[in-house]
């Protein structure tokens, strides 16, 4: 493939289209159980499909690993990527646009929702600490950060949001057994569009992360903008000052 567009998995040699797959079947662990594993990755398009671990999980189920050869090729010129459409500033920048355009500071507030009680997403963006060498968004001087925490009411939410005129409303996800990452963001937003109506002012941003989040999905849940794994907080902030302050005028100075 060679000068052209054209990619296939890698395992041992460029394009032998070897990938590694790992799922769980009901099926008690024995000599039936590899078989339909088997069974279930020739079925997904593996020839051959080799099982190469397996472990029980209880009495009744069974994980495996299979490696085996796919025929599927890519082609790269039809992969759609949503570029990011905002500078990535420093932190020196995102404060001083800050101060200059909106005038006071930005106020965030964010928690995850529902039963979902992790809060490792949500700390790594708010915490001073940080994420991936980044300072989280309490180490902006121009930002106030209200952190919620973990198994936050959607209505608690949104109130806790207009108490404080928040600009922006950021919500973790990471709990998505049965897609309860998208019920529970749609609740946040059913609860922002009951407390303000369409074209109502003060309605703050809508901010979600989570790592079974997809950027494209932001219209369907009603959100502003929607932020995968890895995202950083420096990239958060960048976003949030874009959104909510680089377009304003910068206020007139004293002659």
């Amino acid at each position: 493939m060679s000068g052209m567009n054209l990619v296939r998995a890698y395992g041992d040699t460029t394009g032998d289209g070897m990938v590694q797959l790992s799922f769980t079947l009901p099926v008690p662990a024995g000599p039936l159980a590899q078989a339909a594993a088997a069974a279930f990755a020739t079925k997904m398009g593996l020839d051959p499909a080799l099982v190469v671990h397996t472990k029980a999980m209880g009495p009744d189920f069974t994980f495996f690993v299979v490696y085996g050869k796919s025929a599927v090729v890519v082609d790269l010129d039809t992969v759609q990527v949503q570029e990011r459409e905002f500078p990535l500033l420093s932190s020196k920048e995102i404060n001083l646009l800050l101060r200059s355009r909106l005038g006071r500071k930005l106020v965030v507030v964010g928690g995850t929702v529902g039963t979902d009680a992790h809060t490792v997403g949500l700390d790594a963006i708010f915490n001073v600490k940080g994420f991936a060498g980044e300072k989280g968004l309490e180490h902006y001087r121009e930002m106030r950060v209200v952190n919620l925490g973990a198994q936050v009411e959607a209505e608690d939410l949104v109130g806790r949001a207009a108490e404080e005129s928040a600009d922006a409303v950021l919500v973790s996800q990471v709990v998505t057994q049965r897609d309860a990452h998208l019920h529970h963001v749609r609740e946040v937003a059913d609860a922002m569009a009951h407390r303000w109506p369409a074209g109502a002012p003060g309605r703050p941003l809508l901010v979600v992360g989570g790592p079974r989040f997809a950027p494209e999905q932001a219209a369907e849940l009603g959100a502003d903008r929607v932020f995968t794994k890895g995202t950083t907080p420096r990239e958060v902030a960048s976003y949030l000052v874009h959104a909510l302050a680089s377009a304003r005028p910068e206020p007139a100075r004293a002659r």
